[in-house]
């Protein structure tokens, strides 16, 4: 395969669909190490990433083109090792600059000022936080005022997140088409009148509070 050409390598990395087979390719050789790195747009991450700066670096160093990142550290423990931090979203966003789609799950270490990092992807499109207890309102709004195209926003069982000026801010401002506030119990459904014209251009809403919508 060292013998075809670059673009027929592409064509042939852009038909893999499954991570494991694209991680079994990049092995093949070099060069489709390369091409492959180049072409991924998608990465899902856990318990088994080094959240150390320097394998951060590496890492998204690698594949330049990711637009959608996955970080889900369902099932740790610390027995696992550390956990990606503040300094870890530091180093995705100034290395991803066509991120467009985040998920962060079970992330007990990421918190404001990792969300404030955020504020530089400036082709954010979509948020989804699942159990991320540091985080607060005020790292959602600085998502909010610093990512202009955030049209998907999921916080689930986000304790520590309540109104004050993030929804008010994107329901003037914003241009969500699909938000979902589930268990974050400073968000009631009173405080969801905030969201004020913003309600015209929602596509897709759901609300839950201990499993009662």
């Amino acid at each position: 395969m060292e013998d075809l050409p670059e673009p027929l390598l592409a064509e042939i990395v852009k038909r893999i669909t499954k991570t494991s087979d694209l991680n079994s390719l990049s092995l093949v050789s070099k060069q489709l190490c390369t091409v492959e790195a180049e072409h991924r747009d998608a990465i899902r991450v856990g318990c088994g990433l080094d959240p150390s700066t320097e394998a951060m670096v590496s890492l998204f160093s690698r594949f330049l083109n990711l637009a959608k990142v996955e970080i889900n550290y369902s099932g740790w423990k610390p027995s696992n090792g550390d956990q990606l931090n503040n300094q870890g979203l530091r180093v995705l966003s100034s290395h991803c600059p066509f991120l467009s789609d985040l998920a962060l799950s079970f992330c007990s270490y990421i918190g404001d000022s990792g969300l404030g990092y955020l504020a530089d992807c400036k082709k954010l499109r979509s948020l989804r936080l699942d159990h991320a207890s540091a985080v607060t309102s005020t790292g959602i709004f600085r998502v909010a005022v610093g990512c202009w195209y955030l049209s998907v926003l999921h916080l689930v069982d986000c304790t520590a997140v309540d109104t004050r000026e993030w929804l008010e801010y994107l329901g003037r401002y914003g241009s969500l088409g699909e938000l979902v506030v589930k268990d974050c119990d400073g968000i009631s459904q009173y405080d969801l009148l905030k969201f004020g014209p913003g309600w015209s251009n929602l596509q897709k809403f759901e609300f839950e509070i201990n499993g009662n919508y």
